[in-house]
């Protein structure tokens, strides 16, 4: 016998208990909308004055070390012994067709011109060191030239003026560390620039689509004041905590993503209060008290889960969290702000051209019905779908930030490709040792430590350590492989764990030294992040619902969106498929603080929609509807603003994959796919499929929960 519960009703008029004259701040911008839009036009003009410019104060470099590792603390010790940088910051490659010594002068007056530039210490060329051995190519036609920055030289600076100075002379490509960081910090600009070139038009396009006639410049002032906002907090959390210029990206393509995201929910449900109650205040105070209330639970958990990744003591990782927090709280502010203020000024005018009527009972309610009449099958099927698009993520390889995510466009890149094919160094990766005795002028400790390095498996050139000052020492050597590679990592720790004897310090740097760092600095914060935004999440959506199960409910389903999308990442970028349509240079693995930020960026996105979708069903259930009709009811009201907001989503955030920066352009692939997938398949297919199963079993939490969940959560009505 068929439940009574699972046959198709007329849609009830849902209109919760009146309002009890909405929020303060509601009641304030309706009743002056347009001193309201003028306050935030002020808050834009001096948000945009001083937030602007924070493109040009971020970092372009690092971000993927912590300042505690053992690699950094190297690097520290040989620059306080030397005051220069142990490595070399500008490499330049001179053409010399007729080899050396015959094109020894123009080696020569590169050296000459180089050395004369401010911030560069120190100059090294086959032209002026006897053993050219390493700075000539296999072949002779390219020369390197080396030149050394000082310590305390602005590497970005420096770099500058050695591109201009080189600019159009024939057979010199300046390159270099400090040029790649230089050229990847203005690329990223000229990303920006280029991606909101291609998104804009066609989110206004979709904009005018989904939101229809004047309502759709409402998205577009609550996006242009959530990042000019977002721009004007980061410029003061710059100051306390230097932010990474990549943050710029997550900015601009979360910040218009979650403005549109908001706006469209707030007006939708505008639209059901205009066919009810008409253009009056009851209208615009009971959407912001039910689709407002809704909003900030949705920020928060957006807030709460990219928050975590603050936690890890790297760079990159925390600088996408702060700006990721910090987006989804500004977003939310505009929306709340921004969106009743254009309420008040238009009201009426902002209704469905044709009225639709309540009991129209659309295709996403008669999907949820059909769902929930087999919610097994369809359960097992979909899970299935999702763990096969996951597997891939299973054999996820790890390397590290290298010349490839450098455009191909971009000299040092041309630099960095010649190094590594051309020069005595291919296949092997540097090690650099600083050496600390106790005792001023102790070599014999010295050279045993060195030795003992020499000697282990896997040097591919042994070194001589170099005197720095009283105390310190560096010892150079090059291990076997790329610094991914088993080999390199395991002389990293070899030689870290050899015993230098009593009153001798080593600290091992390197390119393999501080992607071993990187892992172990992911690897010791990683169960405590996933502890807090699971911990988080799941106490944000109890608040919100007052259940235990749809909490953790979420959480699984999230993980599944999160594994789809991951597995995707694996996919395309380890197996280095679509490289010329993406156009990026596979490099056999997946960055890992890139796979961090992407899973919580999507997981974080996944609660999102989550949230829009049971703040309906749960607004269905109180009204008195049946389990599975409120989830009907529910799916039916927001599967369209859902889908909407993935595809706007998805355009926003899947401009980064036009960035020339692949780890970008990574986030902007998986994370566009997950939005997607987790509108149209776990929430239009396993939601309905997991609600219909469990039944009223969705709403359960002990008692003692749930009184505690009535005292500070009560419900909005």
């Amino acid at each position: 016998m068929t439940s009574p519960s699972t046959l198709p009703r007329p849609i009830p008029d849902l209109e919760p208990a009146p309002p009890a004259g909405g929020g303060r701040l509601t009641r304030i911008v309706s009743s002056a909308p347009r001193r309201s839009l003028l306050a935030v036009f002020f808050f834009v003009l001096v948000a945009g004055f001083f937030g602007g410019p924070l493109a040009g104060s971020l970092d372009s470099s690092g971000g993927f070390a912590s300042d505690h590792a053992d690699s950094v603390k190297a690097v520290d010790t040989i620059e306080a012994a030397t005051g220069t940088e142990p490595g070399a910051g500008i490499v330049i490659v001179v053409d010399t067709p007729d080899g050396l010594p015959a094109d020894a002068g123009r080696v020569q007056q590169v050296s000459d011109s180089l050395a004369a530039q401010p911030g560069v210490a120190r100059v090294t060329s086959a032209a002026s060191r006897g053993d050219p051995d390493g700075l000539v190519s296999r072949d002779g036609t390219q020369a390197l030239v080396l030149g050394t920055l000082s310590a305390h030289a602005d590497d970005d600076e420096v770099a500058q003026a050695v591109l201009d100075t080189f600019d159009g002379r024939a057979g010199v490509t300046v390159g270099g560390p400090a040029v790649a960081g230089l050229q990847i910090g203005s690329t990223v600009t000229e990303d920006l620039g280029r991606a909101e070139m291609l998104a804009f038009p066609v989110l206004i396009l979709l904009s005018l689509l989904f939101f229809r006639g004047r309502a759709a410049l409402i998205p577009l002032v609550v996006g242009v004041t959530t990042v000019l906002g977002t721009f004007l907090v980061l410029t003061g959390a710059n100051h306390l905590y230097g932010l990474s210029i990549f943050a710029l990206n997550l900015v601009i393509g979360l910040g218009l993503g979650l403005a549109i995201d908001y706006t469209l929910f707030l007006l939708t449900r505008y639209r059901e209060e205009l066919d009810r109650q008409g253009p009056t205040a009851g209208a615009i105070a009971t959407t912001m008290r039910t689709a407002g209330r809704t909003v900030a639970f949705s920020a928060t958990t957006v807030a709460v889960a990219l928050a975590a990744l603050t936690v890890f003591p790297l760079g990159f990782i925390k600088s996408m969290g702060i700006a990721g927090a910090t987006v989804a709280v500004v977003a939310a502010l505009a929306a709340l702000v921004v969106t009743p203020a254009m309420f008040g000024l238009w009201g009426g005018r902002l209704a469905h051209r044709r009225h639709r009527t309540a009991d129209d009972r659309g295709r996403w309610y008669r999907l949820s019905h059909a769902v929930m009449r087999r919610p097994g099958a369809v359960a097992v099927v979909t899970g299935v779908v999702m763990l096969a698009l996951a597997a891939p993520a299973v054999r996820a390889q790890w390397t590290p930030v290298d010349s490839s995510v450098i455009p191909t466009d971009q000299s040092s890149r041309t630099v960095a490709d010649a190094t590594e094919t051309a020069f005595g160094g291919t296949g092997t990766s540097p090690l650099t040792i600083a050496v600390t005795t106790s005792r001023p002028d102790d070599p014999a400790a010295v050279t045993a430590y060195a030795d003992q390095v020499n000697a282990l498996p896997g040097v591919a050139a042994p070194g001589t350590p170099v005197q720095l000052d009283a105390r310190t020492w560096q010892l150079d050597v090059s291990a076997a492989g790329d610094p991914a590679g088993d080999t390199a990592q395991r002389l990293v720790e070899e030689a870290r764990a050899v015993d230098a004897g009593p009153g001798v310090r080593t600290l091992v740097a390197g390119p393999a030294a501080e992607f071993v760092d990187q892992q172990s600095a992911i690897g010791s914060r990683l169960a405590l992040a996933l502890g807090l935004l699971v911990a988080l999440t799941l106490v944000v959506l109890w608040l919100m619902t007052g259940s235990v199960v749809l909490p953790v409910k979420a959480v699984v389903m999230n993980t599944l969106t999160v594994g789809a999308s991951l597995g995707v990442l694996t996919f395309v970028y380890q197996d280095g498929r679509f490289s010329d349509l993406l156009g990026y240079t596979p490099n056999g693995g997946i960055e890992p603080t890139d796979f961090l930020v992407t899973a919580t960026l999507i997981f974080a996105l996944s609660t999102d929609y989550g949230v829009f979708l049971l703040g309906r069903i749960k607004e269905a259930r109180d009204s008195g509807l049946g389990e599975r009709e409120s989830v009907a009811v529910g799916v039916q009201r927001t599967g369209a603003v859902v889908t909407a907001a993935a595809i706007l989503l998805a355009v926003a955030i899947g401009a980064f994959s036009t960035s020339s920066i692949s780890f970008i352009q990574q986030i902007g692939v998986a994370t566009a796919f997950g939005v997607l997938v987790d509108a149209f398949v776990v929430r239009s297919l396993l939601v309905p499929a997991l609600m219909g199963l469990l039944g009223r079993y969705n709403w359960w939490a002990p008692m003692p929960l749930r009184r505690l969940h009535d005292r500070i959560a009560p419900a909005a009505h």
